[in-house]
């Protein structure tokens, strides 16, 4: 049994990648020890020309990508739910994704992992509320900012972070140290350091990180 796991992220957005990509490869190091033996893990990030692309496309050809340019052992696929739930995303993107693979040849990735926050991505940046008001640089409390509830019940969650910063903009005694943050600017700082226990408390996060431990499963490289 190999003792690397190679895998690729094709994500929906070229922000999204920002955050995602931290959060992917400390989620799959974090699985790939409790697997059987001393596992090394990589996460490659997949670029495609999306242009005039419906996602089966998409998918098809990050697949052929990820398999000729890395030979990629599993391909990470996000898309956003934009719902308080994921079913249709499931029905109508992923699983009729995860079917026209099946149905290529050898020269694809065929091993596809679905990342599908609830709502957003920004939903699961929500995920620790004190790693974002630390890093935003705010004192207000959640309730007051509109984050007390679970991140997938706020349906625009982008709206709120900037809505947070704008108000951090507004507090003289912050005004100067926030004067040029934008919601780009904290996308790759969170995904580096949210803990990942944080994350556990989404649904979505855990329909990832069980599918990835399934996927690894059936891989033979997970036997717990």
């Amino acid at each position: 049994m190999s003792n690397f796991i190679l895998a690729g992220l094709f994500t929906e957005g070229s922000t999204d990648v920002r955050f995602l990509s931290s959060v992917v490869e400390r989620t799959l190091a974090e699985v790939a020890f409790d697997c059987t033996g001393d596992i090394e893990t990589k996460v490659e990030i997949i670029n495609i020309n999306k242009s005039g692309k419906d996602f089966n496309q998409q998918v098809l050809e990050a697949s052929k990508v990820a398999f000729d340019k890395f030979g990629i052992l599993l391909l990470f696929v996000h898309t956003d739910s934009d719902a308080v739930n994921d079913d249709l995303i499931f029905q109508s993107k992923i699983i009729p994704a995860q079917t026209l693979l099946r149905n290529q040849d050898d020269s694809y990735c065929k091993d596809i992992i679905a990342i599908v926050p609830i709502q957003m991505t920004e939903s699961w940046m929500l995920a620790d509320k004190k790693l974002l008001k630390a890093e935003i640089g705010i004192e207000k409390t959640d309730a007051e900012l509109g984050i007390h509830l679970n991140p997938e019940l706020i349906s625009n969650p982008k709206n709120v972070i900037e809505n947070i910063i704008r108000l951090s903009k507004e507090d003289e005694t912050k005004k100067k140290r926030n004067k040029g943050l934008f919601i780009s600017d904290l996308y790759q700082i969170i995904g580096q350091t949210i803990e990942l226990s944080e994350l556990e408390k989404l649904s979505s996060y855990l329909k990832f990180r069980n599918s990835l431990i399934e996927k690894l499963r059936e891989l033979n490289f997970y036997h717990k």
